[in-house]
């Protein structure tokens, strides 16, 4: 049996007609670049998460780099990020000419933690952002106590975790910013790339919004150097139909969550740890596996699809040799990094696949 981790083509054949039909109506009237659906679907996200503005943007990285721009980050400040991430928490801060400082996570969430932020701030920090990793938030009170203590914007990384909810509140509304992606691959996700980012002031929303069009207002004058960050009229008419359907999509991943708890119960892997505070919407279903690679290649050759995120923390990659971190420096995130295994989690995914992914996991451990 053939396994994906992901197949977006049954999602497609769910809601066909309604796609299909929402691009057309953007191929007959042809206003590709912030045409009329791009408004309505910030609308609809706004309220969908709960703040006063989203603002569409070219990606999720694009969101991160935007929300920090608006913070004043510039070379020589510093960003407390962690390092157990996608390459984009980092990147934007190297881009803006500031400096990434990498933070350690707690163990059974992965998520970056009050604690060891506090141990990286200094009178650089310009910015702190927490990473809600998987589909689930970091545990924000102590964050934001700490951050308001030293008066420090949060820029919440959310591109995991569009619907989560943290104690009540949902991902991304909690700090300054949110920013999240449309990646394909997310739980809602585009027909290419994407973002938005989500704020409650007027005045930050509106620097946002003139940022993405090259720093124009009106058009054709420039206040301040911008980008070309907007979301694509055709991008905003998919993602408006499929935000319809996010939290039924949500709970039938979360259920496939639960099936896979029970079915895993006894092996010696480590399920995903889901705090009581927290809403999980399992953007991937992440194990911490003894022997993973081993395990990895076990169910590759049975056809099972899988992934690992992230198998290089980011204090460790290449690029930010310079930096100077150590082996051992962030320890719990550099040992994660060896265990951890992302199985096949989406809605269509059928009971009988699920069933054979665990069979396949007891199988290897067996012998």
């Amino acid at each position: 049996m053939k396994v994906p981790l992901l197949d977006l083509k049954r999602q497609y054949q769910t809601i066909k007609p309604e796609l299909d039909a929402a691009i057309l109506n953007v191929m007959a009237h042809t206003q590709f670049i912030l045409g009329p659906e791009v408004k309505q679907f910030e609308e609809k996200a706004a309220a969908f998460c709960g703040t006063k503005h989203a603002i569409g943007v070219a990606s999720g990285t694009d969101a991160l780099l935007l929300a920090l721009r608006v913070c004043g980050v510039g070379p020589g400040d510093e960003v407390i990020t962690s390092t157990f991430s996608f390459f984009a928490s980092a990147g934007v801060v190297s881009r803006l000419g500031a400096v990434p400082v990498f933070a350690d996570v707690a163990p059974k969430t992965f998520n970056v933690t009050a604690e060891q932020i506090a141990k990286k701030v200094t009178s650089k920090t310009k910015a702190i952002m927490p990473v809600h990793l998987y589909g689930q938030t970091a545990d924000m009170d102590p964050i934001m106590e700490l951050a308001n203590s030293k008066r420090i914007p949060v820029v919440e990384d959310a591109a995991q975790a569009i619907g989560a909810k943290y104690k009540g509140r949902k991902a991304g509304t909690i700090g300054r910013f949110g920013c999240f992606s449309f990646f394909p691959s997310k739980n809602l996700g585009g027909l290419g790339d994407g973002g938005m980012v989500t704020c409650n002031s007027d005045g930050d929303a509106e620097l946002v919004r003139k940022l993405r069009v090259h720093g124009s207002k009106p058009k054709y004058y420039h206040s301040l150097v911008g980008y070309n960050s907007r979301l694509d009229t055709l991008q905003a008419a998919a993602l408006s139909v499929k935000l319809k359907y996010l939290e039924s999509w949500t709970e039938g991943r979360r259920k496939k969550a639960s099936r896979y708890n029970q079915l895993l119960a006894g092996l010696p892997v480590e399920i995903p740890f889901e705090p009581e505070y927290n809403h999980h919407i399992y953007h991937q279903y992440t194990i911490a596996a003894p022997k993973r690679d081993d395990l990895r290649k076990f169910l590759t050759e049975r056809e099972i699809g899988t992934e690992i995120y992230y198998p290089l923390p980011l204090h460790e990659q290449e690029c930010y040799a310079s930096l100077g971190y150590k082996k051992g420096s962030l320890p719990v995130a550099e040992k994660r990094a060896g265990e951890v295994l992302s199985l096949p989690v989406f809605p269509e995914l059928a009971e009988g696949e699920q069933d054979f992914v665990a069979a396949s996991i007891r199988e290897f451990y067996r012998d």
